[in-house]
């Protein structure tokens, strides 16, 4: 089980609470699907993903970008138990979807770096140490099905 200081907790809360999830979801899963594009072969039916501009115009993309961002809102609500939030996730993405759980922690890194740019000079060093704790055990949890 992972451990949580005040602070940690407190920050991903806050975060969560003040992010617009209309504007990051999407630029982080674009950000992602241009920056590695192998990862787009998840995503065949979203239809025209060949360039750039094509992935972030997309609606199908912003919409799952969204998505993404909800169901981290429940994993904040949820931090002392993430392995049973995401377990159907976890089951779904290894089963059905077949997705390299790589492509997790790749996302997540593209999250960050999106919510760092939003947050500007108020995203420290402690701030990041805490989004990406909080990321990594999200990844792990939905990895899990995997092992």
């Amino acid at each position: 089980m992972v451990q949580w200081t005040d602070f940690e907790r407190a920050t991903i809360q806050d975060i969560f609470s003040k992010m617009d999830y209309e504007t990051v979801g999407p630029a982080a899963l674009s950000s992602c699907l241009v920056v590695y594009p192998w990862t787009q072969r998840y995503f065949g039916n979203f239809g025209n993903l060949y360039n750039a501009a094509a992935i972030m115009g997309n609606p199908l993309v912003a919409k799952h970008g969204k998505t993404i961002l909800y169901s981290l809102e429940r994993g904040v609500k949820n931090m002392d138990n993430l392995k049973d939030t995401y377990a159907e996730l976890s089951v779904l993405h290894s089963e059905k979807l077949r997705v390299d759980p790589d492509n997790f922690k790749l996302l997540s890194d593209c999250l960050t770096i999106v919510v760092a740019a939003q947050m500007g000079k108020t995203f420290t060093g402690e701030v990041q140490a805490a989004l990406q704790k909080f990321l990594a055990v999200v990844v792990s949890a939905l990895g899990r099905q995997y092992h």
